[in-house]
């Protein structure tokens, strides 16, 4: 005979987010638009994501970001292990092997950035390398736009003509 309990089993839930929450949606090989009066700005692209409510977050693996241009045309394709999104801010973070490479062929290497959504820029306090057919720069700090083609390295610690 079998007896039925008024006793509840309730899953275990492993809480492995910011501050232990639980993300509110999950996703695999997603993809968010940004942006600005009906015009692409940015399309990022995750292997994987995990949103949070109450930290306003998105963390990312596996993240790449194509950058546009005034005429809607891909002019920046960036990589990076790891990204998070601030949802507050729209602010994106790309974290560990980070690679920005131009439509003219300008390579960036850093090991962390932010593009801020405000005035699409690029900017970090971190050691940078550029590489681009006129010349290599490496040095810390940096703010570009999106494009990679207006930049500025705040503390060059080397730099040679190509």
């Amino acid at each position: 005979m079998l007896a039925c309990t008024e006793e509840k089993v309730r899953p275990v839930v492993t809480s492995n987010g910011p501050n232990g929450e639980i993300p509110v949606n999950e996703g695999w090989n997603s993809k968010i638009i940004f942006s600005d009066e009906g015009k692409i700005k940015a399309v990022l692209f995750a292997d994987y994501l995990k949103k949070y409510e109450l930290q306003r977050v998105t963390l990312l693996d596996g993240v790449k970001i194509n950058f546009y241009g005034k005429l809607q045309n891909i002019s920046t394709t960036l990589t990076s292990i790891k990204g998070k999104v601030d949802d507050a801010t729209r602010n994106m973070y790309a974290i560990e092997n980070v690679i920005a490479i131009n439509d003219s062929g300008t390579v960036l290497k850093t090991s962390e950035l932010m593009w801020r959504n405000s005035d699409q820029k690029i900017v970090t306090d971190k050691f940078v390398s550029i590489k681009s057919s006129k010349e290599i720069i490496e040095g810390y700090g940096l703010e570009s736009d999106q494009q990679l083609h207006n930049y500025v390295i705040f503390n060059v610690t080397y730099s040679a003509a190509v």
